[in-house]
């Protein structure tokens, strides 16, 4: 096995006994033959699993709702392409031709989903244990941020209270891109706020996701313009 992949091992924080885990959920159905879409799967329920754990033990007065939303912005595609991003995970993804060519080694969609499956890779290879020791060291800083502000409602109906208390006009939706086959699309979504320079951009498995996320970022450029007001 290469000693890229062993490097990349040590930088995520774990020591395979079998590299080949770790190489399946670097490699993307693009590629050909056996892919990561299985352990991508396995990954998933495990990163929920954690955080929510961990948001449980955090916030011990917190309703269901309130943890349901924390969980549901850490373990989002967006930040775990962050997390893919920061451990230079791209630059290990095993991609078809076509995917290379498109830039699919920097695609949210891609990242988030193979780290996801490094998640189930290291699960497969060393138990719950290990794999909950990886996941809350890289999201030590996030959990440390997080808090139960502004999580009775959705970025989108903030955005728009945030807007209407400043009488500024609604902002604006526009989907940008569809691709995928029907039943695994994934969807680009602008949105337009009056008060900044240019769009913010949301990518998601359905609109309501994408404005979601849209919003989200949009709220992220105008809280530092409300602390200065």
């Amino acid at each position: 096995m290469s000693s890229s992949l062993q490097a990349f091992a040590k930088r995520i924080g774990h020591h395979f006994d079998d590299i080949g885990h770790l190489e399946l959920a670097l490699t993307h159905r693009s590629f050909g033959g056996r892919n990561n879409e299985r352990i991508e799967f396995l990954g998933d329920s495990i990163v929920n699993f954690i955080i929510g754990e961990a948001l449980y033990q955090r916030f011990p007065l917190a309703r269901e709702g309130q943890l349901s939303r924390l969980r549901a912005r850490l373990v989002k595609g967006q930040t775990l392409a962050e997390l893919a991003r920061e451990v230079s995970l791209g630059e290990h993804l095993r991609l078809g031709s076509g995917e290379m060519k498109s830039g699919g080694h920097r695609r949210e969609s891609i990242l988030a989903d193979a780290m996801e499956a490094v998640i189930g890779a290291i699960y497969i290879d060393a138990g719950m244990e290990a794999v909950k020791r990886c996941v809350l060291a890289w999201y030590a800083e996030r959990l440390e941020a997080t808090s139960l502000d502004d999580t009775l409602k959705d970025p989108k109906t903030r955005l728009q209270e945030f807007l209407q208390s400043r009488q500024v006009p609604l902002p604006r939706y526009e989907v940008m891109a569809i691709e995928g086959e029907a039943h695994e699309q994934t969807f680009t979504v602008n949105c337009h706020v009056a008060s900044l320079d240019a769009p913010t951009r949301g990518i998601g498995p359905s609109r309501r996701h994408a404005e979601q996320e849209a919003a989200e970022r949009a709220i992220a450029l105008l809280e530092p313009q409300k602390r200065r007001s």
